[in-house]
């Protein structure tokens, strides 16, 4: 895991911030940002996000996945890096994750064109690897708008890197789901990636109860 302060200097990187590091220190691999996106509507987002080179994940990427959904959806499902599949269509979860994940919002009486979708990163990693903390660093600002113009009532987060990222926690997803968090004032339950639960699909029922405390705390921030 990426120590605290290689973590903030990437991120003061990411946002165009000069970063005075040692002379043998490993420098983040992040462009400097263009423009902010905190004044951004959803049409511009969306365009600054399609013509992005803030990463050298854009010299490698067939299409952008901004997310999906509704804009002002009470839920924020957030997974970590379009897949193979998702990079050709431009579309998050797709496949037989996607279904599932599709199941599951059905069982909690939601669906995708209800909520809305997004990932840690807009672009896809090489071979499906994780996230750089870099790369990380230089979409977050897009996933923070993103946020912004929702105003979920509950933010699902899917995968130890979507939640791990978001919570700048290094707890694997055992230990930080079953119980609510908070972002910036908004609820965040953690659940299991779907792609795991079909490789281990005995942790379906602790992903259903995930899903049912998430349903539990929107619904009380809706009150």
């Amino acid at each position: 895991m990426v120590q605290p302060e290689q973590q903030r200097r990437a991120y003061l990187q990411a946002m165009g911030i000069d970063v005075w590091l040692p002379r043998d220190a490993e420098e983040p691999e992040v462009l400097p940002m263009a423009s902010s996106a905190a004044a951004l509507d959803w049409p511009e987002l969306r365009e600054c996000v399609a013509s992005c080179t803030r990463c050298e994940l854009s010299q490698s990427r067939t299409n952008t996945v901004f997310g999906v959904g509704d804009p002002h959806a009470d839920w924020l499902i957030i997974g970590e890096a379009p897949g193979a599949e998702e990079d050709r269509r431009g579309e998050p979860f797709v496949g037989r994750a996607g279904q599932l994940l599709d199941q599951m919002l059905l069982a909690i009486g939601q669906s995708r064109d209800r909520v809305f979708i997004a990932n840690i990163l807009k672009c896809r990693p090489p071979n499906n690897r994780d996230p750089k903390t870099a790369e990380a660093a230089a979409c977050r600002e897009y996933l923070d708008r993103q946020i912004a113009l929702i105003k979920p009532k509950i933010i699902l987060a899917v995968g130890k890197i979507a939640a791990q990222n978001l919570l700048g926690s290094d707890d694997p997803v055992g230990r930080m789901r079953g119980r609510p968090h908070d972002l910036d004032g908004i609820p965040l339950v953690v659940t299991y990636h779907p792609a795991y639960l079909l490789r281990s699909p005995s942790q379906k029922a602790k992903s259903w109860s995930d899903l049912c405390l998430a349903a539990r705390l929107a619904a009380e921030a809706a009150a």
